[in-house]
C-alpha cells in the first residue's frame, strides 16, 4: 500500500493513496485534502495505511449515514460519553434517522436533505401511529446529529458540516412551575415518613439536580463545617443504576447547607441505623444518603414516577422534580440573594444561564432595587433642607 503526501496550498496538503480494487480488479487511486501542516497531513497518511493493512479502511465517499452513525456511536460515543446518553443516542439514530436518511450516502447529506429530514419528522415521526414528533424532539435530533457530523469533519472525512446551514424548528421552552412558600411546608408534611422525603427536602434546601441528589453519599456530608460536596449523579441504564460525573465541571461543588437540612440529615442517619440493626445482614450498607429502607439507592425512575402521587396527596398542583431545584433558586433570587451565589449553588457553568433562566425573577428584583435606592436619595434629600 502506498500514500503520498502533496502540498495543495498555503496549509493544505493532499493525500494520494491506493485504495483496495473493485469488484473489476483494477487499482484505483484516492485522495483526501488535509488542512493544516505536514505534520498533520503524516498523521492521516499514517491512519490511513493502518486502515488499508487492518481491513477497516472505509472509503468515505462510498460510506453512507447509516454507516458512519454507526461507526460513531461505536467509536466515539461510547467511550466517551455516559452510558445513559450514548444509550438515548443510540436510540434517536436507530428509530429516527437511520430509516430516513440511512441510505444516503455521507457526502451528499447536504443542509436542504436535513430540513426536509425535520419535517418529516414534525409531520408524521410518530412511531406510535399517527402525527409527528414535538418540535422539542426534532431539536434534539438536530443537535445529536450535529455532534455526529461535526466528528465527522474533525476526523477530516467531511470538509463541512452540513447541519451548519440546516435550521431545525423553534420550539417553545418548557414551563417552569414554582411553589410558593406556603406549598412547600405542604408538600414537606405530605413527603414526612416517606421514602421521597429526605430527596424532595434536599431539592427544595440546596437546588441539587435529581441525579445529584440520589447520589449523596453520607462521606460527602460535613455535619460540623455545615455544607455538603456534589461529587457525582446516580442515573439509570440498561444495565442498571450507574454513577457518573456531575453534568459540567462546574456542577462538582460544595453547598452550604440551611441549619433545618442538617437537624433533618442528624435524625435521618438516625433511623438509617435502626433500619440497618433491624435488618442485619439483609441491608446493604452503600453510603447512601437517599435509599430505600433496605440500604438500596432510589431509582431516578421511582422517584420522577412517584412525585405525582406525593403532590396529588398534598393537594399541590403539578410540578416537575426538576422543578424544586427552579424553586429553590427562585426563592433565593426573591430575597435578594446575588445571582452570582445562586449560580455556584446551582452548579451552572456561567452566571448568564442564572439570569436568563430565571428572568422572571428579576423584574421584582429590580423594583425592590428601585425602593431602596429611592429611599437613600430621600435621606439625601432630606439632609440638604
Amino acid at each position: 500500500m502506498r500514500a503520498a503526501i502533496y502540498e495543495a496550498g498555503a496549509g493544505k496538503w493532499r493525500i494520494v493513496y491506493d485504495a483496495p480494487p473493485g469488484p473489476d480488479g483494477r487499482r484505483k487511486q484516492k485522495s483526501v485534502t488535509v488542512r493544516g501542516t505536514k505534520k498533520d497531513a503524516q498523521r492521516k497518511r499514517t491512519e490511513i495505511l493502518h486502515q488499508l493493512q487492518t481491513g477497516s479502511y472505509v472509503d468515505p465517499a462510498r460510506t453512507t449515514v447509516r454507516e458512519y452513525l454507526e461507526r460513531w456511536l461505536q467509536e466515539y460515543v461510547v467511550p466517551n460519553l455516559a452510558a445513559k446518553t450514548a444509550q438515548e443516542y443510540a436510540r434517536m439514530i436507530r428509530k429516527y434517522v437511520i430509516p430516513c436518511v440511512g441510505a444516503v450516502r455521507l457526502t451528499e447529506l447536504t443542509p436542504l436533505r436535513l430540513v426536509s429530514f425535520y419535517n418529516k419528522m414534525q409531520r408524521e415521526g410518530s412511531l406510535r401511529g399517527n402525527g409527528g414528533l414535538s418540535a422539542q424532539t426534532v431539536v434534539h435530533l438536530h443537535r445529536v446529529l450535529h455532534k455526529a457530523l461535526q466528528q465527522a469533519v474533525k476526523w477530516q472525512i467531511l470538509i463541512r458540516n452540513p447541519a451548519d446551514a440546516a435550521q431545525p424548528p423553534k420550539c417553545q421552552r418548557i414551563e417552569m412551575r414554582v411553589l410558593p412558600d406556603d406549598q412547600v411546608s405542604k408538600l414537606l408534611i405530605a413527603a414526612e415518613g416517606t421514602t421521597l422525603y429526605m430527596p424532595v427536602l434536599l431539592a427544595i434546601s440546596t437546588g441539587m439536580r435529581r441525579g445529584e441528589v440520589l447520589a449523596l453519599k453520607w462521606q460527602d456530608v460535613d455535619m460540623d463545617a455545615g455544607f455538603l460536596s456534589v461529587r457525582r449523579s446516580l442515573e439509570q441504564t440498561r444495565a442498571g443504576l450507574s454513577f457518573k460525573s456531575p453534568k459540567n465541571s462546574k456542577s462538582k461543588r460544595t453547598v452550604v447547607m440551611p441549619a433545618n437540612l442538617a437537624r433533618a440529615l442528624v435524625k435521618h442517619k438516625g433511623i438509617q441505623a435502626q433500619n440497618k440493626l433491624l435488618l442485619g445482614e439483609g441491608y446493604q450498607d452503600l453510603g447512601m444518603v437517599c435509599c430505600y429502607p433496605d440500604g438500596r439507592p432510589v431509582n431516578p425512575n421511582y422517584l420522577t414516577s412517584a412525585f405525582p402521587g406525593l403532590l396529588q396527596r398534598a393537594g399541590l398542583p403539578h410540578i416537575r422534580f426538576h422543578d424544586l431545584r427552579h424553586t429553590h433558586a427562585t426563592m433565593l433570587l426573591a430575597q435578594g440573594v446575588h445571582p452570582k451565589i445562586v449560580s455556584e449553588r446551582l452548579g451552572h457553568c456561567t452566571i448568564g444561564i442564572t439570569l436568563d433562566t430565571y428572568s422572571h425573577v428579576l423584574p421584582s428584583m429590580q423594583e425592590e432595587a428601585a425602593k431602596k435606592i429611592g429611599g437613600i436619595l430621600d435621606a439625601a434629600f432630606t439632609e440638604r433642607q
